[in-house]
């Protein structure tokens, strides 16, 4: 196992998680798709499978496919003891930055997929705003210090129950389809005020996407809002891996 190795696959993961998940959104928002208004559990069911998808093909750096994740695991092992993200690859500053810039890239990547897959529906969609709900999330109701909150709150558990299952370890030794599980559940049961971003790269990596791609009739990237699923889930994460020391002792 080397950096190389943890940077393509975050890549691959994160990029596969944004094209299905994003993908879902699409084929709910976009007018004359064939899954046009399936409505909320549709998009739900989309993105924990995208999850599984994702975890999947990035299991070799243990599938973190998020910063949140990879920054809650990084303060939890150095709480905790534990100096390696998977065996090779120590917890330092380079390692997180490898896993990190891998994850917004392949973000990225996968949303330009997203929109080529459905160019035709993007171009004859007439409201700017589902353009932008396929990339990006965006609250019920806008409230910049409680759409922060949502956030935290639905990062945490995320980080929090990884970490519980895996006594320290990745989303990878939890498992593909458990992670799908707990996505799906954190958006039925969280997702309602926020769009559930719980992933600074799901939101930001295809925000960047929607402002530099010529998506026909688009409107604003709402930068506005961009700060609260970046920090939220950073907060969450963060959170989740401190707290995760005292109340979910690791066992030898």
């Amino acid at each position: 196992m080397n950096l190389g190795t943890v940077f393509v696959s975050e890549l691959v993961g994160t990029a596969m998680l944004v094209l299905l998940g994003c993908g879902v959104v699409a084929n709910v928002a976009l007018i004359k798709t064939k899954g046009y208004e399936g409505g909320f559990l549709m998009v739900n069911v989309g993105w924990g499978l995208a999850v599984f998808a994702g975890v999947i093909v990035s299991y070799a750096s243990g599938a973190h496919i998020n910063p949140a994740v990879t920054l809650g695991l990084a303060l939890n092992g150095g709480v905790a003891g534990n100096t390696e993200f998977v065996p090779g690859i120590p917890i330092d500053f380079l390692s997180i930055l490898v896993y990190i810039l891998a994850q917004m890239i392949g973000a990225i990547l996968g949303a330009v997929f997203v929109w080529l897959a459905y160019k035709q529906h993007f171009d004859q969609e007439p409201d700017p705003g589902a353009k932008l709900g396929v990339f990006s999330t965006g609250p019920a109701i806008r409230s910049y210090g409680w759409n922060f909150v949502t956030e935290v709150i639905g990062t945490f558990v995320l980080v929090f129950v990884i970490i519980g299952f895996t006594n320290g370890g990745t989303p990878a030794e939890l498992g593909a389809i458990p992670v799908a599980f707990l996505v799906l559940v954190i958006g039925t049961s969280l997702g309602g005020p926020t769009g559930y971003a719980i992933n600074p790269a799901r939101d930001l990596g295809p925000r960047i996407a929607h402002a530099f791609l010529p998506i026909h009739g688009k409107g604003s990237s709402d930068w506005a809002y961009s700060w609260v699923p970046v920090f939220g889930p950073v907060a969450g994460g963060l959170l989740a891996g401190l707290a995760a020391v005292p109340l979910l002792p690791i066992l030898a």
